[in-house]
């Protein structure tokens, strides 16, 4: 059954590769003369993106994501042209082969003569097997049709290799490079939280000691309070470097202590049926810290939905929030987000429309 469903895809992939090959040849004769103009170049990507997507090639890795500037998609759906045509011929000719099959058996079936001849046994033999083979050639020439589809898009479409690993390289510099600057920052910021707050509490828990010895006893239960509140900062700068909780308990309940910790309601849905790497988990960790942190002191949100879901091999995190919108995604907090995704070679997305809601979504390999 998977087999006569995939003929069928099949079938109709090449068939309406034909129709697809036509309508290019009727937009190319009228758009030539214009071939140099924004307007055509960009119809003409169209229509290879959904050549593209006919032949299930992802029209990012082509390189149809942007209009380029050599005309190579003009060139494309002229060059495709011979092989859709050449896809239509095969198309009709199976469908006359099953249509004059179908005539024969009716005839034959019933015992009437089909073009003179009436049915026996060296003619039946001699229908089976040309039939078989006539079938046989024309499912190859279907596959080959298809096949030679893909490697001329792949051929004309795709950038040339030596570009893709020039492009590859100046990801992985500028990748490391925003990593070493997003690890200057929060080295920063951990100086900051020690300084102005865990320095601070410890410099006046001191002085209070000084005090109760000099003959305050009665100071001691503010030294208690002050010795609690500082164990407490530095648990929450220590979470901030790298939460332990994460090694033993996983993603979820990590997650579920940042919701706890949050000075608004967080709802969290992690959905992970088998734990991921421990890079992904801590990336996915650190996005909703961030995420849930810059939606109660910037945003003004009352309320973020956190849902962290497997799609395929990717782990997909996405954070939004009910607040006045308007992120900056080149901001300090969001820009760092993007560079640790960057570097595990995930995509960050930030949608934040003036009035809200702010919506960030991180999609991490999982291979």
């Amino acid at each position: 059954m998977r087999s006569v469903v995939k003929g069928l895809s099949l079938l109709g992939a090449v068939t309406l590769g034909t129709v697809t090959a036509l309508l290019g040849l009727v937009f190319l004769l009228p758009a030539l003369p214009f071939a140099r103009r924004g307007a055509v170049r960009e119809a003409a990507r169209r229509l290879a993106v959904l050549e593209a997507r006919r032949l299930r090639l992802d029209p990012a890795a082509l390189g149809l994501d942007a209009v380029r500037g050599d005309g190579q998609e003009m060139r494309y759906l002229a060059a495709r042209l011979p092989v859709g045509v050449l896809g239509g011929l095969i198309v009709v000719l199976l469908v006359c082969g099953v249509g004059a099959a179908g005539a024969l058996a009716w005839s034959w079936g019933r015992g009437l003569p089909f073009d003179g001849m009436l049915p026996t046994v060296p003619l039946l033999t001699y229908a089976a097997l040309a039939g078989a083979v006539l079938l046989f050639l024309d499912l190859s020439g279907l596959v080959g049709a298809h096949a030679l589809e893909r490697r001329l898009a792949l051929r004309m479409l795709a950038p040339d290799p030596t570009e893709v690993l020039r492009r590859r390289v100046t990801e992985l510099a500028e990748s490391r490079a925003g990593v070493l600057t997003a690890v200057d920052a929060e080295r920063r910021r951990i100086e900051r939280d020690l300084h102005d707050g865990l320095q601070q509490r410890l410099v006046a828990l001191s002085m209070l000691v000084g005090r109760a010895r000099r003959g305050r006893p009665e100071l001691l239960a503010q030294v208690h309070e002050q010795a609690q509140q500082a164990l407490v900062e530095l648990r929450e700068v220590a979470w901030r470097v790298y939460p332990s909780g994460l090694d033993a308990l996983g993603l979820a309940d990590a997650l579920a202590g940042v919701a706890e910790r949050a000075d608004i309601p967080v709802k969290v849905v992690c959905e992970l049926p088998v734990r991921p790497p421990m890079a992904v988990e801590t990336v996915s960790y650190f996005v909703v810290s961030e995420a849930v942190t810059n939606a109660a002191k910037h945003a003004r949100a009352g309320a973020v939905t956190v849902e962290v879901r497997e799609r395929g091999r990717m782990v997909v995190v996405r954070v939004e929030d009910d607040g006045v919108g308007g992120a900056d995604p080149a901001g300090g907090g969001l820009s760092g987000l993007a560079r640790r995704v960057a570097a595990m070679d995930g995509r960050f997305t930030v949608t934040s429309p003036v009035g809200g809601p702010t919506t960030i979504e991180v999609e991490l390999p999982c291979e």
